[in-house]
């Protein structure tokens, strides 16, 4: 009907619609929508809107006054984040038309009311096809490490701190850039041992950390300390003319966990941390490592006192038992795709045939939620047996 014709719909007229279409309106409620287009609609309904379809859980955040925030550069697929969870956003089509109707009470509000047989003329004014739908996902959060690692810190004498046409970035830029939550982005940057240096996020540089570690550890042996027990306090003074305070207390950070004893802070610091550390900076300048001389060398470089083993080196490095002699070799998990169809091929074409026990640490940051290690490998592998060990290959062929 057209506007005017639907503005003058009496009750007999919406009576004699239902008796045509067969329905009891004893069933239905008493009050009846007449609806009309009004004369702006088609502009209204040309995508100057988009319905967004929430989860309670995020309903409740917007009704609390919290932000929801679409993230995403030009050529990235948008993401929604809320302040610690990310969403993928997808185009959902329905074959029902969507109306907006201002004002419109539901079925429920009018069961409320006390009303006569009354007929509300509501103008339609807009209406849409389709609408956004919000799926988990995981954070993606490779172009964190990839910004920071742009210009990384070699301490406060570097040549670099003076150029000051080298990217830097704040909290709010790195807000700008990454897809992922702010809680979500936080956390990471923990991950990654960065630290705040003048109010811009910064990676150390790795020789320039392992220059602050051997310091710590060098201290620590020559004051008889034990590893559980480093006295922050001591360490500022005695390694305060060699290197700044605060790039210290980052360092112990990064390789202990803080506590307080009697008002004296104290750090305890991760033998599997330093361990770790070290085999990083002794792979990094070899393609491939003869595994029985790397693991000697390895032990003689740590500090006295810690045992290094294999299983420190998880998403790190990789030993091939199958080459002769046996090798180890640098490869980090963070260094992967951060797809999931795109990690598989790429470990895959790295090795055609994996044991869970080797794959696991690779795979492990892909899983979301609700998913296990073997759910992922059902998925992208195909299993079988050599030699009594279950092995998992490609499920389609690696170019």
């Amino acid at each position: 009907a057209s506007p005017s014709r639907a503005a003058m719909r009496t009750r007999e007229e919406v009576d004699a619609t239902l008796q045509v279409a067969k329905l009891n309106a004893a069933e239905l409620l008493p009050t009846v929508h007449c609806l009309s287009f009004g004369l702006g609609a088609s502009g209204a309904a040309a995508g100057d809107f988009c319905l967004l379809e929430l989860e309670p859980a995020l309903c409740q955040q917007l009704e609390a006054g919290h932000s929801l925030v679409i993230r995403g550069d030009k050529d990235e697929q948008a993401v929604l984040c809320s302040k610690d969870k990310t969403y993928d956003l997808k185009i959902a089509d329905t074959s029902n038309m969507l109306l907006f109707i201002p004002g419109c009470k539901t079925p429920d509000q009018l069961k409320m009311e006390e009303t006569q047989c009354n007929i509300i003329h509501t103008e339609i004014f807009g209406f849409s096809n389709n609408y956004w739908e919000l799926r988990r996902c995981r954070p993606k959060l490779k172009k964190l490490k990839k910004l920071l690692m742009e210009n990384t810190y070699e301490g406060p004498d570097s040549q670099k701190e003076e150029d000051s046409n080298r990217s830097k970035y704040t909290t709010e830029d790195l807000l700008d850039r990454i897809q992922a939550s702010e809680e979500e982005i936080m956390t990471q940057l923990e991950v990654l041992n960065a630290c705040e240096i003048g109010g811009y996020w910064r990676i150390l540089d790795f020789d320039y950390e392992m220059k602050l570690l051997n310091h710590i550890t060098q201290l620590v042996d020559s004051e008889s300390w034990s590893f559980s027990k480093v006295p922050l306090n001591i360490c500022l003074q005695e390694l305060g003319p060699l290197e700044p305070g605060e790039m210290i207390e980052h360092c112990l950070k990064c390789y202990g966990k803080k506590y307080t004893e009697e008002g004296e802070v104290y750090f305890d610091l991760s033998a599997d941390k330093i361990c770790r550390a070290t085999a990083q900076m002794l792979l990094q300048n070899a393609v491939k490592f003869n595994l029985a001389e790397f693991q000697e060398v390895w032990q003689q470089s740590v500090p006295e006192g810690m045992i290094t083993r294999l299983d420190q080196l998880k998403g790190l490095a990789l030993v091939d038992r199958h080459s002769r002699p046996e090798i180890i070799f640098l490869l980090k998990v963070d260094d992967l795709p951060e797809g999931n169809q795109e990690r598989f091929n790429s470990l895959f074409s790295l090795r055609e045939k994996w044991t869970e026990e080797d794959i696991a640490p690779y795979i492990r940051d892909l899983c979301g939620e609700k998913q296990t290690i073997g759910a992922l490998l059902t998925k992208y592998s195909r299993s079988s047996m050599q030699n009594g060990v279950k092995v998992y290959n490609s499920r389609r062929p690696i170019t």
